[in-house]
């Protein structure tokens, strides 16, 4: 009798033009027989504003994606275009507490 444990990304999508939804799938199986999948997800976005009192405050620093798996790597490259960045950072600035 083998219990086996896995873990994939079962979902990756993305929403509202910036966010990246992950769904990871966590899967137990015994002798090959899948008995239970449970998930986990998490949401990408593509930066923070710098926060700084200088002139640079409102500057975004990318989120660093380097230990996400090579699929939501290639995804979030793709869709966090100069475009879609810009339009981010005008939104946290726009929507930052006073």
């Amino acid at each position: 009798m083998a219990i086996t444990k896995t873990s994939e990304n079962d979902k990756i999508e993305i929403v509202s033009k910036w966010n990246i939804q992950v769904r990871s799938a966590t899967i137990i199986k015994e002798d090959g027989v899948e008995l239970t999948r449970s998930f986990h997800r998490k949401v990408l976005k593509p930066g923070t504003l710098k926060g700084g009192d200088g002139s640079d405050k409102d500057d975004l620093v990318a989120t660093d994606i380097s230990g996400e798996d090579a699929d939501v790597q290639a995804i979030c490259n793709a869709a966090w275009t100069d475009q879609v960045k810009t339009d981010y950072t005008a939104f946290l600035v726009t929507n930052k507490p006073a």
